[in-house]
C-alpha cells in the first residue's frame, strides 16, 4: 500500500506507488484520472512528495527509499539526486527546506541527518553536502525550522541543531516516537504515550513549559492546528483543544 499523501501540482495529481518499470512516481490528470506520466523505478518509503522551489526552479521533492531527488513537475525527470540509504529502506520524515537552495533530511535507525545545497547553472543541477552527522535521527517524525535552528525528535529525545553547521545545541526530554509541530515560537509535542507538551523553541536550552496527558495508548499521529483548535488523535480516540 501507499503511505505518501497525494500532491496536486497544476493539473496533475502526483502519487508514489513505488513500483518498478517506470511506475515509482505517477501523475494523473486531476480532472479525468487519465495517467499523465510515470517515472523511475525507486522503491518508495513513507515520505510524501513536496512542491518546492530550489535554486530558483520549481520542482517536486521526493524522498524515496534510497535517495532524495528533485523531479520536473511536467514529466518527472530527475533534475538532481542525493543518495540516502537507511536500514530497511525506511525514509519516513519530510524533507525540510532551509531557505532558497538548501534541504535538511533526517532518518532513524542510526542514520542521522544532513543538509544539502542545490544549485543550477544553465539548467544543469548539482548538489553538495553541507554537513552530515548522527545528532538528529527522525524515526518517523519530521523536524521543524525556527529562526535558523532545527528542532525534532532524535529517536525519542527532543533536540535542537544549528541548521547552518549541524552543531547540537541541546537535547532533552523523553517523548517516545512522537510528533512535533511548530506554533508561534513554541513546539507542540504529541508524545508516543499521548501526552501533550509545550516546549519553547529556543536554542538556549530545553525548556518544557507544560505537559499533560491528552490521549491514552500508543499515539503516532501528527497533530494539526486549524481555526484556533489543536486537533490530535490516535487509533483509539481523538480530541480538540481550544487555543484561542
Amino acid at each position: 500500500g501507499m503511505a505518501a499523501s497525494p500532491l496536486v501540482v497544476d493539473d496533475t495529481l502526483i502519487v508514489l506507488p513505488g513500483g518498478a518499470n517506470g511506475r515509482s512516481v505517477v501523475a494523473y490528470d486531476r480532472r479525468t484520472g487519465a495517467r499523465a506520466w510515470s517515472a523511475l523505478d525507486d522503491p518508495q518509503a513513507y515520505s510524501s512528495p513536496m512542491l518546492v522551489t530550489l535554486a530558483g526552479v520549481r520542482q517536486i521533492l521526493v524522498f524515496s527509499a534510497t535517495r532524495l531527488m528533485g523531479l520536473s513537475p511536467g514529466r518527472g525527470e530527475v533534475l538532481w539526486d542525493y543518495p540516502w540509504r537507511t536500514d530497511f529502506g525506511i525514509n519516513a520524515s519530510q524533507p525540510l527546506l532551509l531557505g532558497d537552495d538548501r534541504v535538511f533530511l533526517s532518518t532513524g535507525y542510526g542514520t542521522g541527518a544532513a543538509v544539502v545545497e542545490v544549485s543550477a547553472t544553465d539548467s544543469r543541477f548539482s548538489v553538495r553536502e553541507i554537513w552530515r552527522n548522527n545528532r538528529m535521527k527522525n524515526s518517523f517524525t519530521s523536524s521543524v525550522l525556527h529562526e535558523g535552528f532545527v528542532y525534532g525528535l532524535d529517536e525519542s529525545i527532543l533536540a535542537c541543531l544549528d541548521a547552518a553547521t549541524g552543531e547540537l545545541r541541546w537535547k532533552g526530554g523523553r517523548y517516545g516516537h512522537g510528533q512535533v509541530l511548530l506554533a508561534n515560537g513554541h513546539l507542540i509535542v504529541l508524545t508516543e504515550d499521548g501526552d501533550l507538551a509545550l516546549v519553547r523553541a529556543t536554542p538556549e536550552r530545553h525548556e518544557e513549559i507544560v505537559r499533560f496527558p491528552a490521549l491514552s495508548g500508543k499515539t503516532w499521529n501528527h497533530p494539526a492546528i486549524a481555526g484556533g483548535y489543536l486537533l490530535i488523535r490516535n487509533l483509539a480516540e481523538m480530541a480538540a483543544f481550544d487555543l484561542r
